[in-house]
């Protein structure tokens, strides 16, 4: 048999490298998900390295491309949204694993990328009016994991007393709100929001971005913001006002082989726990009943 023809290009797509290898796309996206074959993402598409693919196929065996090497274990990281109490818990649970929160998307990208154990999602679609479980499946439905609840979090307007007290996302037009990052689950979740309440966010005055939940809402005690669509428990922690808007559900993405490493062992237990339940009452504004259900398999 001659050997597989390479496009002059310097990167392959998905089309192009199930014929390459005379395997279906459905499988190239399984070992690019599982990183048993080079791969880089471009504005969320996946391309090929031609000269990585080449010296990869080059060092196989007889067993061909089913024949790639063990795929280096995951570092022990949490990726994704920023949660107070999942944070608490992290540190409390004295599990071992440390965190690099920065949105739900971006965590998405990461742990298909092999960057972390977990990622910490809230993500709500709009067309299905569900929480996480679409995103999961288009971003990483060919990855080995599994997605568990942790809790249900009440959402809203978080403002200071004696100013201007918003009932709902109608009064944002005339406030200084304190946005979150593109990609973020509640950026996308409050834009969601007001294209339904007719609200156009790009008129309205903003500050600076916030990254966490704690950031947007102490930009607010600060002063720098009259308000952000927060989280009642961080609301309550600086002593500002809330406004309850929505209820969502934060769930765990986990790799299903660390899922049984120590540190995820370690903190599942504890969040199973009497203190995790009772942190969780006092900060007010979560629902724990799910942490640790099974939402879905890939």
């Amino acid at each position: 048999m001659s050997e597989p023809a390479f496009p002059e290009h310097d990167y392959l797509t998905v089309k192009e490298l199930a014929a390459l290898l005379r395997l279906k796309e459905r499988k190239i996206y399984d070992l690019a998900a599982r990183g048993e074959v080079p791969c880089s993402r471009a504005t969320g598409k996946l391309l090929f390295p031609a000269g990585e693919i080449r010296a990869w196929l080059e060092g196989a065996t007889s067993g061909g491309v089913e024949a790639t090497a063990p795929t280096a274990p995951r570092p022990p990281i949490l990726l994704g949204s920023h949660d107070p109490l999942l944070d608490w818990a992290v540190r409390q649970s004295q599990c071992g694993l440390a965190s690099f929160y920065d949105g739900s998307r971006d965590g998405l990208e990461r742990f298909a990328r092999r960057e972390g154990m977990a990622a910490g999602l809230h993500i709500h679609d709009t067309v299905s009016d569900h929480w996480n479980i679409p995103a999961v499946r288009e971003m990483a439905g060919g990855l080995n994991a599994v997605l568990v609840g942790f809790a249900t979090r009440r959402r809203g307007l978080v403002f200071r007393a004696g100013g201007t007290a918003p009932k709902g996302l109608g009064d944002l037009a005339a406030l200084r709100l304190v946005p979150r990052q593109a990609g973020s689950g509640t950026d996308t979740l409050l834009r969601g929001l007001a294209d339904k309440a007719g609200l156009d966010l790009s008129k309205l005055e903003r500050t600076e971005v916030a990254r966490t939940e704690d950031d947007a809402v102490e930009a607010v005690g600060r002063g720098e913001g009259d308000v952000a669509f927060g989280l009642e428990a961080v609301a309550r922690n600086y002593g500002l006002e809330f406004a309850p808007v929505v209820e969502e559900e934060f769930a765990l993405l986990v790799d299903r082989k660390a899922w049984f490493e120590p540190q995820m062992q370690a903190l599942m237990a504890f969040c199973q726990g009497a203190a995790f339940k009772a942190r969780a009452e006092s900060y007010g504004g979560y629902d724990i009943a799910a942490c640790g259900a099974v939402l879905w398999n890939a």
